[in-house]
């Protein structure tokens, strides 16, 4: 598993050196999340990637928008040809995912602004109540986009109509931290009744073991589930970490070099 973790974060690097861009550091902090949903959590499989009965992500933190590209090539809903044509003239995949570019499914919808998302989660979610359906929706937003009127607005929408069946995870890299004091988010989202949880956003078992912990006592209590991912942003590769300025960057061929034996030497 540590191995198929540290390819993820190499193809990210290989797909954005190809199409000169990407948010690498916000896909590299996201990358066990995602993993983890997927191959953990999620009713989902690649050829039930358009049945009505599968649960849904959905990707507010469109930074990530590239681990997920790269996740969905791995579990074979994409080939790596077309994945590798990122951000090139006439390519479908890009720096913000275009959902109605994607029939075969993988992407439910179209990033771009922060804070729409999860709006569109929730009302995801009211609907498979409707319909009664056992589905259910995992959103992953970033914890700067916890900054965005609209995610309390549609926290407020979602524990009002009880939405047991809406899993929220934040992606907390310590994004909102740098631009003003918050506070604490568990009490605020707790505060707003979602059932929440916080764990180490790199550690898989960790994952796995609170998303499950938290859904379940979410569908007990009929609210909605939260939970706050501690993450670091460019996580598995030093130069990443480190250096700030590779929040919107795509590494030159020697330094596509650098990055990937750092991926490989990461502990």
């Amino acid at each position: 598993m540590r191995a198929e973790l540290k390819e993820l974060r190499k193809d990210c690097l290989r797909v954005s050196h190809a199409g000169q861009d990407g948010n690498l550091q916000s896909a590299f902090s996201s990358i066990e999340i995602l993993w983890t949903l997927y191959n953990r959590i999620m009713n989902w499989s690649v050829d039930r990637a358009t049945d009505p009965g599968r649960d849904i992500f959905v990707l507010s933190k469109g930074q990530s928008t590239l681990a997920l590209h790269v996740l969905l090539m791995h579990l074979g809903l994409f080939s790596k040809e077309e994945v590798m044509g990122f951000c090139q003239y006439d390519s479908r995949f890009s720096m913000q995912a275009d959902r109605t570019k994607f029939p075969e499914g993988g992407i439910e919808v179209s990033a771009g602004s922060l804070g729409h998302g999860f709006p569109i989660a929730v009302g995801m979610a009211m609907a498979r109540k409707i319909q009664q359906s056992a589905a259910h929706v995992y959103v992953l937003a970033g914890d700067g986009e916890m900054n965005e009127g609209t995610m309390w607005e549609a926290a407020a929408l979602a524990a009002a109509h009880h939405l047991d069946n809406l899993c929220l995870i934040i992606d907390d890299n310590q994004s909102l931290g740098a631009m003003l004091d918050f506070g604490s988010l568990q009490k605020k989202l707790e505060a707003f009744e979602f059932i929440t949880h916080e764990c180490d956003g790199h550690d898989t078992e960790a994952l796995t073991d609170t998303i499950r912990l938290v859904v379940d006592e979410a569908r007990q209590k009929k609210k909605p589930a939260c939970i706050i991912a501690k993450t670091i942003r460019g996580y598995g590769a030093k130069t990443l970490m480190e250096n700030p300025a590779w929040f919107h960057c795509a590494p030159s061929a020697e330094e596509l070099n650098t990055l990937l034996r750092e991926v490989d030497e990461f502990a």
